[in-house]
């Protein structure tokens, strides 16, 4: 058996309600219960206070948003050197660290970890003064109203607490979705404080869902595959130091995603990847911030969960403290590095090639048989019986979208300027009004073929377009948005201005309108309108009986024949299909 941390043994023991811990004041019903049950919101509310009240020079409590149904969303500022203000932490150069509980509130490990973790730090039983050149942001629960939302089985595939809160939240919004378009309260909510305080370190808590095995934890982080080339290093000497730390304390760590390539069927292997920025730490790297994704194994007891929580809550504060500074640097490098991207290709998207090569994965013992019940191949472990497979792992991964940023910068014409302005301000990018109207050459995006979603996604139906940018002179209105390419958070705009990103406003469904056609010809209107067409222009007559003889499809499709006509004639709407977005080349606006 091997070696495991006395923290991680100590809440094993406690999972036993007999065995629980006294009730101190600044303990939670989690400790108290053995870590059988996990508090209501009210529980975080208090604790919030008491810790503000019990560390008055190192801990605030603020509110920092209010959720749909009015509850107080907190977080616990902490820093045992004086340094509870953004102003001061950026003063004395100290990294800041945001760790997020409960934005699943079903997965509520978080919580619970963090409020063990902070008062050990606090009280110097944990972190090696780790809060004298740190600060942390901690928010115990992000889905406030979902915590709320409390069942005994909210989580089926998961072992412990008794009860847990809902995934989503009172709008049935998943904020693990909702990083880019930011359509939850919550999530804006949260965009506000990060904005404030530019954590150069976002930890999101999560226990996962998927199959049965013994890694107990996996840490990713990005930008390691993506986001800045030199801030990669400082992405994976994080991940490695978390995952030393976990090891040396007798953890199973993982440094990807424990998903099978085919569900429910271990054979079938990993798939690593960089995940796209609607998550949390395939947002923060567009930031040139440090993203962790933290996913406990749900099979693993609610004990166990936590321990392994709270182990790496004080490891990223510890790796912080000791190279935070370094690291911290290396961002504001990366700003620089973004702001000169003008003129060259930046990848948008990422995609894992075929290629794969075997990894050892601590499993069980398994068969694979039909269901009696459903009828499909079903696949039962056996947790007795610890196995080693041998499975394959695809982690060659490449750009699969990339695009050529402007040298100058977006237009984001007057019509649209109220909706995308919002949005802008709301990830921090900067952008100013045009004062008057003018005729530039610009660049616009025209879509050969629009298509979209047949299901909605998080309420949007989601469009994905073919087409590309091309040059053309047009005027930009007075009270059109320019957003300089020249900015810190050059990778971030281009996620959400370029038509072919895939978490882009325009795929997440907002100029949906722009892609639908709203005039029309009446065929018999068309029908005459094609015949003084076809005799006033030989050429274009030569094209048409050119189609006719080529294109069997066209030949047999009336409504192609008479649009052929219609496209071409001064009636046809010019915009129709246009990306209300331009590119400029130049940043006098």
């Amino acid at each position: 058996m091997p070696t495991v941390s006395r923290l991680l043994l100590s809440c094993l023991l406690l999972s036993s309600p007999a065995m629980a811990a006294p009730a101190t004041p600044l303990s939670t019903l989690a400790e108290q219960s053995g870590f059988q049950r996990t508090g209501r919101y009210d529980e975080v509310l208090a604790l919030c206070t008491a810790f503000a009240e019990r560390y008055p020079q190192q801990v605030r409590c603020e509110d920092f948003g209010t959720s749909p149904e009015g509850r107080p969303m907190k977080v616990l500022i902490a820093s045992t050197a004086g340094a509870l203000d953004p102003q001061t932490a950026s003063a004395r150069k100290l990294p800041v660290v945001l760790i997020q509980g409960g934005i699943h509130a079903g997965e509520i490990d978080g919580k619970d970890a963090g409020f063990l973790a902070l008062r050990q730090l606090l009280d110097g039983e944990a972190g090696h003064h780790a809060l004298d050149r740190a600060v942390l942001l901690f928010v115990p629960v992000f889905n406030v109203d979902g915590h709320e939302r409390f069942g005994a089985w909210n989580r089926p595939n998961q072992r412990g607490p008794e009860e847990m809160g809902w995934r989503t939240t009172a709008q049935n919004l998943n904020l693990n979705r909702d990083y880019v378009k930011a359509d939850a309260p919550e999530m804006q909510a949260m965009l506000a404080l990060v904005n404030r305080w530019d954590p150069l370190i976002y930890v999101d808590l999560h226990a996962t869902n998927g199959a049965q095995f013994q890694h107990d934890i996996s840490i990713q982080v990005e930008p390691v595959h993506a986001g800045d080339p030199p801030l990669r290093s400082t992405g994976r000497a994080l991940r490695d130091g978390v995952i030393a730390d976990l090891a040396a304390q007798g953890a199973l760590p993982l440094p990807y995603y424990p998903s099978f390539v085919v569900n429910d069927d271990p054979a079938s292997g990993f798939e690593d990847g960089v995940p796209t920025p609607r998550f949390s730490h395939g947002y923060f790297q567009l930031r040139n911030r440090i993203g962790v994704l933290v996913e406990t194994h749900s099979w693993k007891t609610y004990p166990v969960r936590v321990g392994l929580t709270r182990n790496t809550i004080v490891s990223v504060l510890e790796q912080s403290a000791r190279h935070g500074a370094g690291w911290r640097a290396e961002a504001l490098a990366a700003d620089r590095r973004s702001s000169a991207l003008a003129g060259t290709a930046v990848p948008l998207a990422w995609a894992t090639g075929p290629e794969a090569h075997p990894v050892d994965f601590l499993g069980y013992a398994y068969t694979r048989t039909p269901s009696e019940v459903s009828g499909a191949l079903m696949t039962r472990y056996d947790e007795t019986t610890p196995q080693v497979w041998r499975v394959p792992m695809r982690d060659t991964i490449s750009p699969s979208v990339q695009v050529v940023a402007p040298r100058g910068g977006y237009i984001v014409p007057a019509a649209h300027a109220e909706a995308v302005g919002a949005k802008l301000r709301q990830h921090g990018i900067d952008f100013r009004t045009v004062a008057s109207s003018k005729e530039h050459p610009l660049q616009t995006f025209r879509a050969g073929k629009s298509t979209p979603a047949a299901q909605p996604v998080e309420g949007h139906q989601r469009l994905q377009v073919s087409g590309q940018w091309q040059e053309e002179k047009r005027t930009v209105p007075a009270g059109s948005l320019f957003v300089p390419i020249a900015q810190p958070r050059a990778r971030l705009a281009m996620t959400l201005l370029e038509p072919q990103a895939p978490d882009s406003l325009l795929q997440w469904g907002w100029f949906n309108n722009q892609f639908e056609r709203k005039e029309y010809m009446e065929d018999y209107v068309a029908e005459q309108v094609a015949r003084q067409m076809l005799d006033a222009d030989p050429e274009l007559r030569s094209e048409f009986e050119r189609r006719l003889r080529d294109e069997p499809a066209f030949a047999a499709d009336p409504a192609a024949r008479l649009d052929f006509f219609y496209r071409r004639h001064s009636a046809w709407d010019e915009r129709y299909q246009l990306y209300p977005v331009m590119r400029s080349d130049v940043s006098a606006f």
